[in-house]
């Protein structure tokens, strides 16, 4: 089955990274495209989904970058807006495991400026799946008018969210405050552990699943990062492990995850409305194949996903994956 259409509405981010200097007192940096909605879009359509991005892009240097990355990976760019603003720029460290911290330069930028206008025209009759998150769903003055857009494309299509917490831009109380409003909008809440200790500290992941579950979400998905992750449909849990591969950095692999997630559910025709067909087994499937597409993005130089071809050189064992036992 040829996979449906996703829109992702979110922010393209400049992710500059640190590099050897020729002298002492310079910086040296290397941008790369990134931003979590964005990468989850180019990983879409280099799988094969058809994958529409709702983006403020500016007309700077970084922009043009976007723009040209987007369109190079197949990503339909038809209802981006071109934005007056500057883009969004963001400064990655990287420690030994390839784990970045980011430091972002993002005042009155692009990507947090949307008008209900402008989301107002968008058309999702072949939408099945809208995916978002990160900055753009919680930081003013844009934040209201995609939840607004959320509200009103859920009764048409699967709505997908990943909070992507970023706690060095905006509090993370801030996202615990909507987070419930959240899941009741989404029929997929897909986060890291990092996100579950910002959002949810020192809660055990079974039962910050419950709770999103009984704030209206189905599908709950926790990445663990080299422990694979942890799936909870209604109650219903498996964890998938990780696929083993040298680690040049992590950056992207959660939205590649995603990406990978939501393009197998739609392969197999389970998105394009509350995802009542779904089964765990389609869950796991769904996981052990994203875990695969997250492998091979750690594996290259920054949020790089892989394209479809690429994915015959992972290949992970499904006997280990493991059920468990609802929490009451």
């Amino acid at each position: 089955m040829s996979p449906p259409q996703i829109t992702v509405l979110g922010e393209c981010v400049a992710d500059a990274f640190t590099e050897p200097a020729r002298a002492r007192n310079e910086l040296a940096l290397r941008v790369l495209p990134g931003g979590g909605p964005a990468n989850t879009a180019v990983a879409l359509a280099r799988l094969g989904t058809p994958a529409r991005l709702l983006a403020r892009l500016s007309g700077d240097v970084f922009g043009r970058l976007f723009r040209a990355h987007l369109a190079a990976s197949g990503v339909d760019l038809s209802h981006a807006v071109e934005a007056a603003e500057p883009s969004t720029l963001a400064v990655a460290e990287l420690d030994d495991q390839g784990r970045a911290e980011f430091s972002f330069h993002a005042q009155a930028t692009a990507d947090w400026q949307w008008t209900s206008a402008e989301l107002a025209g968008v058309e999702l009759t072949d939408t099945a799946c809208v995916h978002t998150g990160s900055l753009a769903l919680v930081k003013d003055p844009g934040a209201a008018a995609v939840e607004d857009f959320l509200a009103a494309a859920a009764p048409r299509a699967t709505i997908s969210i990943d909070p992507n917490v970023r706690p060095l831009l905006v509090h993370p109380e801030v996202y615990r405050a909507r987070l419930s409003h959240w899941c009741g909008l989404a029929d997929v809440l897909r986060l890291s552990e990092d996100d579950l200790e910002l959002l949810l500290p020192g809660t055990p992941p079974e039962q910050a699943c419950d709770t999103w579950h009984a704030a209206g979400a189905r599908l709950v998905v926790i990445t663990r990062g080299a422990d694979g992750a942890l799936a909870s449909l209604d109650g219903e849990r498996v964890q998938v492990p990780a696929v083993e591969t040298p680690v040049v950095d992590t950056v992207g692999a959660g939205d590649s995850f995603t990406a990978g997630l939501l393009h197998h559910l739609g392969t197999h025709g389970l998105l394009g409305g509350r995802l009542t067909g779904l089964s765990l087994g389609d869950v796991e499937a769904a996981c052990l194949f994203a875990v695969q597409v997250a492998a091979l993005t750690c594996s290259v130089a920054g949020p790089n996903p892989p394209w479809q071809d690429q994915l015959a050189q992972l290949t992970p064992d499904p006997s280990v994956a493991r059920h468990l036992d609802s929490t009451p």
